[in-house]
């Protein structure tokens, strides 16, 4: 049962030094959110908020968790990093230099990270440089000039680059999937407020109580929804055959290979919005008629947003899929151990199969995922909800917390203590990857 495997948990002390780990570094986060950028007129800063909640600014605040609308040392977020991860992964599959090193294993791995560091703080202070000037535009500067450029540009830098640290640690020290459980948090912390600017609005008269439950009964839906498919798999059966050594036989079972249908996890959505909101958010802090053109016609329930954040969810879908799952090594390893699928030759003609249930899989993952994504954060924007909390975040929520209970179960099934799920239970929680 689930309470059982959460008493084992701290009866693994590895484990319950890694949870601890990770919940200490994320409180230092949520505590970094609200240590204000000096030189703001934050009561100015709130009020220019308070205008454009439901637009592009209040996705990039979702993203960072409120640390944008208190303009604090984390304003940035962690979307930097994933910018510049997002051209990493890009420019890998054109620029040779990269495409060794991808395949070069932990010392190429190592080194495109430190590609990505580098290409974050690049990012951070062309943003940074940005926000400064537009602030200074909109009047919430207590001290206009190049100091506070200087100042705002070197503090939102520092602290993107805190926060990328803070991800790593998780990820290498922690329970793992650091920079998606530091965005985790920050959409979770906001729930409080939610609720209450929602039980607000229901007291005024300003929002209807059918309104209220209609709300609730589609974020029920999508969130089964989600977690229905995020389960899913597409099981390829294989067929591995006899082959004696020694004086031992070995293989003649069968057993499958799992393609998840949305292999690429909360990836895509993440990866869509850095991609739609890094020019979006400079733009929006400079007052110029077609910047600020530019910024509505992008605004979440707008016809060209919604275009945009599906056609990028689409590539980055099949994109990521294809960086992470390459059919060709698949099959030369089913060939290298006697494994078959029936029917099919081994070699290319496996790779060819499995390549192609692959992309039919990945039009329905990407199907699914642009549906969550899109469909509530047009209705709820037409209900005017009071906080932006769409599918994009809900689909991130689910998709971070079953993979991280999959990686806690991995731990204690590895030590031979029961996980969440009894044996006679059936299925287990299965991780993304």
């Amino acid at each position: 049962m689930v309470g059982g495997g959460f008493q084992n948990i701290f009866r693994i002390p590895e484990l319950k030094k890694r949870i601890f780990y990770t919940f200490l570094l994320l409180a230092v986060y949520r505590v970094g959110v609200h240590v204000p950028t000096p030189g703001i007129d934050t009561v100015a800063l709130a009020k220019i908020f308070e205008a454009h909640k439901g637009g592009m600014l209040g996705i990039f605040n979702m993203f960072s968790g409120g640390a944008l609308e208190r303009l604090s040392v984390f304003a940035l977020g962690i979307m930097p990093y994933i910018s510049a991860s997002i051209i990493l992964q890009l420019l890998t599959v054109v620029i040779p230099h990269l495409e060794r090193l991808s395949k070069e294993g932990q010392q190429g791995r190592k080194k495109i990270t430190q590609y990505t560091r580098y290409g974050t703080v690049v990012l951070s202070i062309i943003q940074g440089f940005g926000i400064s000037i537009g602030l200074e535009q909109m009047g919430t500067v207590l001290t206009p000039g190049m100091g506070f450029r200087f100042m705002t540009v070197i503090t939102l830098t520092a602290g993107t680059a805190f926060i990328m640290w803070l991800g790593e640690q998780i990820t290498e020290k922690g329970i793992g999937n650091g920079i998606s459980l530091i965005i985790f948090a920050g959409i979770i912390a906001r729930l409080p407020e939610a609720i209450g600017n929602t039980f607000r609005l229901l007291s005024t008269g300003e929002m209807s109580i059918f309104v209220v439950v209609f709300i609730l009964i589609l974020m029920a839906a999508v969130l089964g929804a989600i977690v229905f498919v995020e389960q899913g798999q597409r099981r390829i059966p294989v067929q591995y055959a006899k082959r004696v050594v020694g004086r031992r036989m070995y293989g003649g079972q069968s057993t499958h290979l799992p393609l998840k249908i949305n292999t690429s996890g909360v990836i895509p959505p993440i990866f869509a919005s850095s991609i739609i909101m890094f020019p979006a958010t400079v733009a929006s802090f400079i007052t110029v008629p077609w910047m600020q053109n530019i910024v509505s016609a992008i605004t979440p329930g707008k016809l060209i947003y919604e275009l945009l954040y599906v056609a990028f969810i689409f590539f980055f879908c099949y994109f990521y899929t294809a960086v992470t799952f390459n059919p060709v090594d698949v099959a030369d390893n089913m060939k290298k151990h006697g494994g078959y699928i029936p029917g099919i030759r081994p070699g290319k003609r496996t790779a060819d199969y499995i390549d192609r249930v692959l992309t039919r899989i990945t039009l329905g993952g990407a199907i699914y995922v642009s549906t969550i994504c899109v469909l509530p954060s047009v209705l709820t924007t037409q209900f005017n909800v009071p906080f932006y909390f769409g599918g994009t975040a809900l689909l991130i929520v689910v998709g971070v917390a079953i993979d991280t209970m999959a990686q806690i179960e991995s731990h204690m099934l590895t030590r031979h203590y029961e996980g969440f799920l009894k044996r006679s239970g059936g299925t287990r929680i299965k991780g993304r990857y």
